[in-house]
């Protein structure tokens, strides 16, 4: 057995961890361009089917949506250190 310490080996590194924290701070962003101002019982609201509410929000939450799978599904690049281990 080798005088070097076995690191463990995880499926995330740093960058997936960011990678998936910007595409939620995406998602949300998305969500809060989808909210407003809903139509009462005695008042129609005619804001709500605005272009920002109904077709950018849903665009900006799906980007949001696909850049968190690309987080999870990239693969870690292997560390030097992970190579001398082997």
């Amino acid at each position: 057995m080798s005088s070097k310490k076995k690191q463990r080996i995880f499926a995330f590194d740093r960058m997936n961890f960011i990678l998936l924290a910007v595409g939620m701070a995406v998602v949300i962003l998305g969500m809060i361009l989808m909210s407003g101002s809903g139509s009462t019982e005695t008042e129609f609201n005619p804001s709500i089917f605005d272009v920002r509410h109904v077709k950018v929000a849903p665009a900006v939450c799906l980007f949001g949506y696909l850049f968190m799978i690309y987080a999870i599904v990239r693969r870690p690049k292997p560390n030097k250190e992970e190579n001398d281990l082997d």
